[in-house]
């Protein structure tokens, strides 16, 4: 047997890997990672569609992540959403609206909620398709997380999150809105106080989003189809669970 022919099964899975860490790391073009492999360009789409099935696979769902959660002992859980910008998107909202147009971060990208722990380390994205930018945040969580956070505060695993999930029922902790058109010190002390104690506990979790965008570059703008943005997302927290 020829000893080239013979290397080549495996040395492929290493390039392949090499091809997917560059891409998450480096958010670069394809097509220069598929000619830096060895490969074609449709090859290295293969390869990165593989790898991120693969990593994305390797995520834990919600339930698995609260039962770590409090068998390690965690007083709460931090809750925050992201917006993973996108190339646009056709899409239309009912008002006529770009239905993955996000007003609040006046760019075009998929609304990915998300957990972290309490000392800010990334631990859960839901396990579907993002939902457009243009859905608020509270909907969002509605739909994907809000039953089995409000059991397992229940349970004693409160879940701490900003003002955007107003209403999202009991054991998910938020900051008490101030009346509309009044200043902050219409409240009463106490609450202010509260208030500021939820929002410097929070912070370490809306912290992480920014720190895990900053190490897998790839979260900063997908160029791929959005529909892979939480695979994207889930693969990211995979690796960064492994790249410490």
């Amino acid at each position: 047997m020829n000893w080239h022919s013979a290397r080549q099964p495996r040395a492929r899975p290493f390039r392949q890997a090499v091809l997917v860490l560059r891409w998450f790391r480096e958010r670069g073009c394809v097509h220069c990672l598929a000619c830096d492999a060895g490969v074609s360009q449709a090859t290295g789409y293969r390869y990165l569609h593989e790898g991120i099935d693969v990593l994305a696979a390797q995520a834990s769902d919600l339930h698995q992540v609260l039962d770590r959660c409090r068998r390690e002992g965690m007083t709460h859980v931090i809750r925050d959403g992201t917006l993973i910008e996108c190339d646009r998107v056709a899409g239309v909202r009912d008002n006529g609206n770009d239905l993955w147009f996000s007003l609040k971060h006046k760019a075009f990208g998929g609304n990915v909620q998300f957990l972290s722990a309490p000392d800010g380390t990334p631990l859960w994205v839901y396990d579907a398709e993002p939902e457009p930018g243009s859905t608020p945040d509270i909907t969002a969580a509605r739909i994907h997380a809000l039953p089995a956070l409000c059991k397992a505060a229940a349970d004693g695993l409160p879940t701490l999150a900003d003002k955007g999930y107003i209403g999202a029922g009991i054991g998910i902790v938020v900051p008490v809105r101030r009346p509309k058109g009044r200043s902050e010190q219409t409240l009463h002390a106490d609450t202010r106080a509260t208030n500021s104690l939820i929002r410097g506990v929070r912070a370490l979790g809306e912290r992480a989003a920014a720190e895990l965008k900053q190490r897998w570059r790839t979260l900063q703008h997908v160029t791929l189809s959005p529909r892979w943005i939480g695979d994207i997302a889930r693969a990211a927290i995979v690796l960064n669970g492994v790249w410490k």
